[in-house]
């Protein structure tokens, strides 16, 4: 039998998923009859259907003819069942979690998996969002940070770029060319509540084959808040001190703000 892109972590193998699509087109059938339809092996067939008819997806109509739930109080069935386990299994997480894996500073490979663990961060804030970020990660959490900065969690921007987006509390990292040229791709920081932190570094052309960092370690999340919080005296010193021009009242204001930002 092919190989087929059907879902199988719903605690139904292939073959069963198989099985029940090939009865939805055509019903109802003896085993011989699905099994040469479906392509499963026939000394498998009848196993299968004796699993899902123990879970209530099919039904045996006449002696030995087999036919299926219909498909929408199927999908009701499996939704119920695994909401259910997913609650039970959470409070078994509960019970049984002291400060696991707290300590542990997780992997994290693939752009698209790295960018949703990002939105998913921004969105649970509730505290501060600290965020060093290039343009192009940027057009993808940007709608998230202003949702969180209009629902009163304040956003520590630093832009690794010009931009014309404003955010309340934002500066344009003063070496920014540099750095990406030096570190050969685009850093990415944020750090969420002085609590959770994710960084790293996506290479130019690779980004899916990249490694990003996450974790809770308390001295790992406080050291990256703390690198992000410097940035801003590094805009500051660098327009003073190398671009010898004063802060404006607003820059003033929020060079203050990050100050007092212990």
């Amino acid at each position: 039998m092919a190989k087929t892109p059907y879902p199988t972590t719903l605690g139904l193998s292939e073959y069963a998923v198989t099985a029940y699509l090939t009865l939805l087109r055509k019903n109802p059938l003896n085993g011989s009859q699905l099994s040469r339809l479906s392509g499963i092996p026939r000394p498998r067939i009848y196993d299968v259907l004796r699993n899902l008819k123990q879970k209530g997806f099919v039904a045996e109509c006449r002696e030995g003819l087999y036919v299926p739930l219909p498909p929408d109080e199927m999908l009701r069935r499996l939704q119920r069942d695994y909401e259910a386990d997913l609650t039970r299994l959470k409070h078994l997480l509960e019970e049984a979690r002291g400060a696991p894996g707290e300590d542990f500073i997780w992997t994290l490979k693939g752009y698209d998996q790295v960018m949703a663990k990002a939105r998913e961060m921004v969105r649970e804030a509730r505290e501060e969002i600290y965020v060093r970020v290039y343009p192009e990660e940027g057009r993808l959490l940007n709608p998230d940070l202003r949702r969180a900065e209009q629902r009163g969690v304040p956003v520590k921007y630093i832009a690794m770029e010009p931009m014309e987006e404003r955010f309340a509390l934002q500066v344009v990292h003063p070496r920014h060319e540099e750095v990406r040229r030096t570190l050969g791709g685009r850093s990415f920081d944020l750090v969420v509540d002085r609590r959770e932190i994710l960084g790293g570094l996506f290479l130019e052309g690779a980004e899916d084959q990249s490694v990003i960092n996450w974790g809770r370690n308390r001295w790992f999340v406080l050291a990256g808040r703390d690198s992000l919080r410097h940035d801003f005296f590094h805009y500051f010193l660098y327009k003073t001190y190398h671009q010898k021009e004063p802060l404006t009242e607003a820059e003033d204001r929020l060079y203050r703000q990050i100050l007092e930002d212990m």
